[in-house]
């Protein structure tokens, strides 16, 4: 029987079905929630606007944290030539899963007391650490040096150790030393948030990295002076890229000079590396991983789209105009979207698709509701954006017009808004139950035949 076990899914291929379910999830409590925002009071009674937001912010950061160092699970092992830890990566597996269902619970019972992306009671991060630690002590015990590395080891390592630290800080919080005084409260709330985000992308982008060398079969990337040039730019957004959330705080001018120098710098390399790679690929090479080079191409645009929002963001005088408005909405949205989830479902399909052949069939349907959702996307983008634009000039307006009269006025977009991200939910629904279908058939098809010939051969005997 120990054939068998070796047909069960790995710890990190859990992680990453895990992580696809809690997008579908987060996707559907954000179009409960958009349809909401349509129509005030809907579901109050049921489920009220202020469980909906939470459940749709901390399922998509589960689906970001477990799919992220999931891939990075396997392409650690993958590059190193074994994972230090399988056992590790189970228990990882089992305290996201406690974390999924708790933090769930409290949500729908309405019981809160976090913050931002974890509006949970705060004894529930144990959880979360606690599964953070041992990918990070897997991942430095997989890795093991620095020395010599391409950049994607440098990420996953600073990613890995920085999240977990970072994570520790956004809940400093509890202390009264920063409950004393909003601002500082404020600054290391944003500043935590902010640091947390860039050590996800660190985990994203290190991947996307190992991805484009797997399959253009060239070195050179990850080890050429762009790609480190990319790897610092993103430590200094980690460490930096927070403060033009914070403009209207009074902080040190140097602060707010040094984010919005450095705030449109990381997405431009990262565009730049991808488009380079895509040019130097053969037909064969992109045949070849087909799912994988759509995503990542995708991933590309939303790349230089999302630069030219951020840098209009990072103008202190534009920013006084957007700050708290639907265009900050449209930029979490398009980064998330268009540029993590993209990638993210680049390596989904890379790692699955190497388990299992049969995913390969379904290439042309999985790409037909890509391309939809791009089309979705672009809506849902613009809309929200307009909207934003509307209720900025509101807000610098010196005309006393009632928020609620110019909410109102703004209905016709939330609508396009809502239909847009339905049908942006039903062509992820789409791609995920496909990619799911494939990969786990494929499984039980493999335990179920391995089951009949053990069967047999003990029957012989």
């Amino acid at each position: 029987m120990e054939q068998l076990k070796e047909n069960k899914l790995p710890p990190p291929k859990r992680l990453i079905i895990t992580g696809m379910v809690m997008l579908v999830v987060g996707m559907f409590f954000g179009v409960i929630g958009s349809l909401q925002y349509v129509s005030p009071g809907l579901w109050k009674s049921i489920l009220s606007f202020d469980k909906v937001r939470p459940l749709h912010v901390s399922s998509i950061v589960f689906w970001i944290l477990l799919t992220a160092s999931g891939g990075v699970l396997t392409y650690a092992g993958e590059y190193a030539g074994r994972l230090f830890s399988t056992r590790l990566s189970q228990f990882q597996w089992l305290f996201f899963l406690v974390a999924i269902v708790a933090i769930g619970i409290s949500y729908v019972n309405g019981v809160f007391g976090g913050r931002e992306y974890w509006e949970c009671p705060p004894i529930l991060a144990l959880f979360v650490v606690a599964g953070w630690l041992l990918f990070a002590i897997n991942i430095i015990g997989t890795l093991r040096t620095l020395k010599n590395q391409p950049v994607y080891v440098w990420m996953w390592l600073t990613g890995a150790v920085g999240f977990l630290l970072i994570f520790l800080e956004s809940y400093l919080w509890l202390l009264p030393y920063f409950q004393q005084t909003i601002v500082r409260d404020m600054t290391v709330q944003w500043k935590s948030y902010g640091s947390m985000v860039g050590c996800w992308n660190m985990l994203i982008y290190g991947s996307g990295i190992f991805l484009m060398e797997k399959i253009s079969c060239d070195q050179s990337y990850a080890r050429s002076r762009i790609a480190f040039v990319l790897f610092f730019l993103g430590l200094i957004n980690l460490m930096f890229n927070w403060s033009h959330h914070i403009y209207i705080l009074p902080i040190q001018p140097v602060i707010k000079h040094i984010g919005y120098l450095i705030s449109m710098t990381e997405l431009y390399i990262l565009g730049r590396i991808i488009y380079k790679w895509k040019e130097s690929l053969s037909s064969v090479q992109k045949y070849k991983h087909l799912l994988a080079f759509r995503f990542l191409s995708t991933a590309d645009v939303w790349v230089f789209i999302n630069l030219g929002l951020a840098i209009l963001m990072s103008v202190p005088a534009v920013n006084l105009y957007t700050h708290g408005t639907h265009i900050t909405v449209a930029h979490v949205m398009g980064t998330t979207i268009g540029i993590n989830s993209m990638i993210l479902m680049a390596v989904v399909v890379d790692v699955l698709e190497g388990t299992c052949l049969s995913l390969a069939a379904m290439r042309n349907r999985i790409s037909t509701w890509l391309l939809v959702a791009n089309v979705a996307l672009v809506v849902f983008f613009g809309s929200l954006i307009t909207a934003g634009v509307l209720r900025a000039r509101w807000q610098m307006s010196n005309q006393t017009i009632p928020f609620g009269e110019m909410m109102k006025g703004l209905a016709p977009y939330f609508v396009i808004f809502s239909i847009s991200g339905i049908i942006l939910f039903v062509c992820f629904f789409a791609m995920v139950f496909l990619v799911l279908k494939s990969t786990l058939s494929c499984y039980f098809y493999r335990s179920s035949v391995q089951e009949v010939r053990l069967k047999s051969q003990w029957q012989l005997k």
